[in-house]
């Protein structure tokens, strides 16, 4: 038998993530050579995919990233079957170094055929469903752009949201990280359906305006009543849940909107993502 040294076997554990004996297994089968023992290691994960392509990955770690200039953002789920594994420290290293590469791509198709560690993202993630013993996979790709972006991770790595906002200069500057990140919290704590009313699709609307007609007869409200107390129903409905007209968390005196314009007028959110296991 080859004799494997210990900096080899180190070297592909630091590559693959892979436990010990997994790797010195995988070097002897390989004669020492690192690229055929990464290929070993990676049938071992088709092998155990194909075993659990039916079992359900609801479990693992959202995660949101911005690029340095502030004007990209992205959020992924890496997904796998347990919270156990979701907690791991070297999987949720594997989450933020896959949403990194993210950054660069424009879909989950692309990522999954990005580079990472001399090989696929697809095939890192076929690897590591051999490491780790469990369906590991990609389940949320979200990305965009603005003039500026903030980036939140709820505790526990659940929930991530990116926001973008219309605009930055020299006197917005110093606030906008912490704008961003509030703004970017509040979409994570209160899960607005759209931006504004005129983002609310109308099937929503007019599902909630039966909803609000249907309240008021059961109340014995007249016919004649119900289409104007609906519409006071319906802009309580926006208020609760679309983002720039719900109360800001951190003051419910005021509104998102309220609290942008607090900074400048024209200050706005142009686009926002949440996302979350599961």
């Amino acid at each position: 038998m080859i004799k494997i040294s210990a900096s080899e076997v180190n070297n592909l554990r630091k590559s693959t993530g892979a436990g010990m004996m997994d790797c010195k297994n995988a070097l002897v089968e390989a004669n020492g050579d690192l690229d055929k023992a990464i290929e070993i290691l990676r049938k071992k994960g088709q092998k155990v995919a194909a075993k659990r392509a039916d079992r359900d990955s609801h479990e693992g770690a959202s995660i949101a990233m911005t690029n340095q200039e502030k004007t990209v953002g992205v959020a992924i789920v890496l997904a796998c079957e347990t919270d156990f594994v979701g907690k791991n420290t070297d999987f949720v290293n594997l989450a933020y170094k896959l949403a990194s590469i993210a950054l660069d791509c424009d879909s989950k198709e692309d990522l999954l055929k990005a580079s990472i560690d001399r090989m696929t993202v697809e095939e890192k993630l076929l690897e590591q469903t051999g490491v780790i013993g469990e369906k590991i996979q990609i389940n949320k790709f979200v990305k965009i752009t603005a003039p500026y972006i903030g980036s939140y991770i709820h505790a526990g790595n659940k929930i991530a949201t990116i926001v973008g906002l219309s605009k930055t200069n020299d006197s917005l500057l110093p606030h906008m990280v912490n704008i961003s990140k509030d703004i970017a919290m509040q979409v994570a704590a209160m899960n607005p359906i759209a931006l504004d009313e005129s983002s609310v699709k109308s099937d929503v609307i007019e599902k909630e305006i039966e909803i609000a007609k249907d309240q008021l007869r059961a109340e014995g409200k007249p016919e004649s009543m119900l289409d104007n107390i609906a519409k006071g129903k319906l802009k309580r409905f926006f208020k609760d849940n679309t983002l720039l007209n719900q109360a800001f968390i951190k003051d419910t005196k005021i509104s998102i909107s309220n609290y942008l314009s607090s900074f400048d007028k024209n200050l706005t959110v142009t686009s926002y993502e949440r996302i979350s296991i599961g």
